[in-house]
């Protein structure tokens, strides 16, 4: 087996963080968050491959989920320390307390929480004054409030689901509420500079603007500035999120 390069929508350079996870998907949500930040995130699907991958890629980290298949990440973690000196931070969800401390006690860095808080993981990664996001500070304007820290968007205080890429679009129109955000900045800031599809850009909007509850056919809160961007006017009582 070989380790999966870089995934969709990373700059190279930077720092290396080699994942170790059984859910691509959550490798995906991980890798896309970091991209802005100068961190390749290399992805193996069991310890085995990560164990392989660490003396190949010489990352500055790994990451590994407790539960792993063919070997366990406490068993990584025993195998890397005997081997180098490289962080290893275990991940552990909900049901992975004895885990957390086996891998503990074998020498893991540190502990993180799974599903993963991208913030997290760059605060123990040394990463510091993120691209966009100031980490743990929540922006608000009106009745929206968005803390990109714990990855919540809410709505005079009802918590509203969304996508990665919808969630860091709103928090760019709420950090500029009432200005106008142009196609390049939101360019920028989702894929890095990398020019989506001539449409892509519209598609998240009214994907945006129905996941709020402002209608896509008539908006009052994300509106449409022609040939340059879009202007977000949160008003005073927000539209109703069903």
């Amino acid at each position: 087996m070989s380790a999966r390069p870089a995934l969709p929508g990373q700059r190279h350079g930077g720092r290396v963080l080699l994942l170790a996870d059984a859910d691509e998907q959550v490798a995906h949500e991980l890798a896309e968050h970091l991209a802005g930040h100068q961190v390749k995130v290399v992805f193996c699907s069991d310890g085995a491959e990560a164990l392989l991958q660490v003396g190949l890629q010489n990352p500055d980290a790994v990451l590994v989920s407790a539960k792993l298949p063919l070997v366990p990440g406490a068993r990584v973690v025993e195998v890397l320390r005997r081997r180098c000196t490289t962080p290893v931070i275990i991940g552990v969800g909900p049901e992975d307390a004895e885990d957390a401390v086996e891998a503990l006690t074998a020498g893991a860095s540190a502990c993180v929480a799974r599903p993963y808080r991208p913030y997290e993981v760059l605060k123990l990664l040394g990463v510091t004054g993120p691209v966009g996001y100031e980490v743990d500070r929540t922006v608000s304007a009106g009745v929206y409030s968005i803390n990109p820290g714990t990855f919540e968007a809410r709505i005079a205080g009802r918590l509203v689901q969304l996508p990665l890429r919808e969630f860091k679009l709103l928090h760019l129109l709420v950090a500029n509420a009432e200005k106008v955000v142009t196609r390049d900045q939101i360019s920028a800031e989702l894929w890095g500079g990398t020019a989506p599809k001539s449409n892509t850009i519209a598609v998240h909007i009214r994907r945006l603007r129905d996941r709020i509850g402002d209608d896509p056919h008539d908006p009052s809160v994300i509106l449409t500035v022609r040939n340059v961007g879009y202007r977000f006017v949160p008003g005073s009582s927000g539209p109703s999120v069903g």
